[in-house]
C-alpha cells in the first residue's frame, strides 16, 4: 500500500513526539503541526493542555489512553475518514511505544489514513547512544510484566539474544526487575538512566549487581531507562529452555492477550508454543484446571 503524500488534501494522523522532560526539545515543526490540526488525541488531556498552552494555542484535546482506547478508536478513525488532521500525542516522548497509540495507528494505516511522524525525544533512543553499551543492534522492549513469573519469562525470551536490550520500569519496581534479569540473564554490564533530559537526570552504569547495591540504599522518583548487555557470543549459542517454562498455561494465554492479542488468537499461539491441542488449552484456560500446564 502506497501511502499518499501528506501534503495532498485529506484526513492524516500525525504522530508527534513531544519532550520527555526539557522543554527546550521541542521543535519549531512539532508547533506548526500541532497548530495545524483539528483535534489532539492525548495520553491525558490535563497534561497535553500545558503543552499547549506553553505553545500558546488552543487546539481542542481528547483523551486516548490504555482505559478508553477501544471506545475512542472508532471515533478518531472516523474523523480521520471524514477529513480530519488529528495529532496523537502521549505524555512524554514517541507515541505508540508502550502506549496505546500503536492501535490507532495500525488501524489508520489499514483504513489507507496518511500516517505522518514528526520526530522527537525519545528516552530509549537517548539511553542507548549514552550508555556505553554497543547501540548496534539494539532492542527495545519496553516495560516488563509486572509479576515475577511472567516477568522472568519474558527475560528468558531475549536470554540468548546478542543485542543490546533496552527496557522502561518504574522506581517502585525497578528492584526486583534488576533482580530477575540478574536471576536470568546474569550479572551483565547495565546503564540504568533516570530523569532524563531534566534537571535531576543521573546515571548508573555498571554491572546489575552494583546497580543493585546502589538502590538498596537509594530510593530514587521518576521512570527510569534500563540498558542491559546483549549475550554473548557464547550465550547466544547455548540451548535455553522455552521463555515461557515458568508460566502456567492460563498465565501464557495472559501474556499474549495483554499484549494485544484476543482470546482465541492467544489461546492458538500457546496451543502452537507448548506443541498442545488447541482444545486442551481452550479447557485449561477457561476451567482454571492446570493439570496440563507444564507438559
Amino acid at each position: 500500500m502506497r501511502q499518499k503524500s501528506f501534503e495532498e488534501a485529506g484526513g492524516k494522523l500525525y504522530v508527534v513526539g513531544t519532550p520527555i522532560g526539557n522543554l527546550g526539545d521541542l521543535s519549531d515543526r512539532v508547533r506548526q503541526v500541532l497548530a495545524s490540526c483539528d483535534r489532539v488525541a492525548a495520553e491525558d488531556t490535563r497534561h497535553t493542555r500545558k503543552l499547549l498552552s506553553h505553545l500558546d494555542l488552543s487546539v481542542p484535546s481528547i483523551s486516548y489512553h490504555e482505559h478508553n482506547r477501544y471506545s475512542r478508536l472508532s471515533e478518531l478513525i472516523e474523523g480521520l475518514r471524514g477529513g480530519e488532521r488529528i495529532a496523537l500525542v502521549s505524555d512524554a516522548g514517541m507515541p505508540g511505544l508502550s502506549d496505546p497509540g500503536e492501535e490507532l495507528i495500525r488501524e489508520a494505516v489499514e483504513e489507507g489514513i496518511p500516517v505522518i511522524p514528526i520526530p522527537g525525544p525519545n528516552a530509549a533512543l537517548s539511553a542507548v547512544v549514552a550508555s556505553g553499551l554497543s547501540p548496534q543492534p539494539f532492542v527495545f522492549i519496553g516495560f516488563l510484566p509486572r509479576h515475577g513469573k511472567e516477568r522472568i519469562g519474558e527475560l528468558k525470551k531475549w536470554a540468548p539474544t546478542p543485542a543490546t536490550l533496552v527496557f522502561y520500569e518504574a522506581p517502585h519496581r525497578i528492584q526486583p526487575m534488576l533482580k530477575d534479569v540478574k536471576e536470568v540473564l546474569g550479572d551483565r554490564r547495565v546503564a540504568v538512566a533516570r530523569e532524563l533530559t531534566k534537571r535531576h537526570e543521573e546515571w548508573l552504569r555498571g554491572t546489575v549487581s552494583d546497580c543493585l547495591t546502589w538502590f538498596q540504599q537509594e530510593k530514587p522518583r521518576g521512570e527510569m531507562t534500563v540498558v542491559v548487555e546483549g549475550a554473548s557470543e557464547e550465550g547466544a549459542k547455548e540451548k535455553t529452555k522455552p521463555w515461557w517454562e515458568a508460566l502456567t498455561v492460563t498465565e501464557h494465554v495472559d501474556w499474549h492477550v495483554h499484549r494485544g492479542k484476543g482470546k482465541k488468537e492467544a489461546i492458538k499461539a500457546v496451543a502452537l508454543e507448548r506443541s498442545l491441542p488447541k482444545r486442551e488449552v481452550y479447557h485449561t484456560y477457561h476451567r482454571g484446571d492446570e493439570s496440563a500446564g507444564n507438559p
